[in-house]
Formats: structure tokens, C-alpha cells, sequence
């Protein structure tokens, strides 16, 4: 991931302006959506990690009250992060595709910005090798998951 955005912030981040800002928003929703899972054992580690972060938001009124359901890190708290952290990661995916879309309509092989009449299309072209490579990553889980070394249970 770090080598990603790095990789961007080098080549894209002038010309791909909506790519950037979507890769941006992806990343800040993946880091929330691990701090919230960090919080659901509730555990002390997890209460005083939560008290400490959502301190850290006191100064957007009515934010941390609306967040954590009173002033206090409570069992409303946990109940909210939980929805929290099942919501966001359907939010990141869709995210992800808007992310994708920009990529390929402003054209990320092309550093230069020239625009030139040699470009292959999105559609079909450029969404079939996309969902080609998803459904091989998706391959490599259902394999690895049914007929790992490891099993999951």
C-alpha cells in the first residue's frame, strides 16, 4: 500500500488529480476501518486506545458525542463501531471501482498527459482484464482457504 501511494505521489499525483483523491480517501477509510476493529475486543488495550483517539476529535463539536452515543466510551460506543467497521469496507470497495474508473478514463500509462488517438478503450477492453485479474486473486483465496495447508477452523 505504501509503495503504492508513494508510486502515485511520483507519476500521478499532478495529472490524476481524481485518482489521487480516491486512493486518498480509500487509505484514510482502510486505517478507520482497522481502528475500529481494533476496538471491538474490548479489552483495556482497545477502551483506553478508542478514549485517546476519539479525544482526539473533541475539537469538531457534536462529533465525538454523535460517534461514541454520549461523552464517555460506552457500550453505545461499541455498538456504533461495530456497524462502523461492517459498513466501511463495502464503502472502500465501492470506492475502489470509482478509483479504478478514473484510472482508466484519464489514462494512467500515460505520464506525459499528451492526448493521442491510440488509447485503448475502458470498455471492454481495460474492465475485462480487471475483472479477469480480480476473479485470479479471488481464485488464489478460494484455493488457499479450501485446500491450504492451514485450515481456517
Amino acid at each position: 500500500t505504501y509503495l503504492h501511494i508513494l508510486r502515485g505521489l511520483n507519476y500521478s499525483y499532478s495529472y490524476l488529480p481524481l485518482s489521487w483523491i480516491s486512493g486518498l480517501i480509500i487509505f484514510l477509510i482502510s486505517i478507520v476501518t482497522a481502528f475500529m476493529g481494533y476496538v471491538l475486543p474490548w479489552g483495556q488495550m482497545s477502551f483506553w486506545g478508542a478514549t485517546v483517539i476519539t479525544n482526539l476529535l473533541y475539537f469538531i463539536p457534536g462529533l465525538v458525542s454523535w460517534i461514541c452515543g454520549g461523552y464517555i466510551i460506552s457500550d453505545p460506543t461499541l455498538k456504533r463501531f461495530f456497524i462502523l467497521h461492517f459498513i466501511f469496507p463495502f464503502i472502500a470497495l465501492c470506492i475502489v471501482f470509482i478509483h479504478i474508473f478514473f484510472l482508466h478514463l484519464q489514462g494512467s500509462s500515460n505520464p506525459l498527459g499528451y492526448d493521442t488517438a491510440l488509447k485503448i478503450p475502458f470498455y471492454p477492453s481495460l474492465l475485462c482484464l480487471d475483472i479477469k485479474g480480480f476473479n485470479n486473486v479471488l481464485v488464489l483465496f478460494l484455493a488457499q482457504s479450501l485446500f491450504g495447508i492451514l485450515p481456517l477452523s
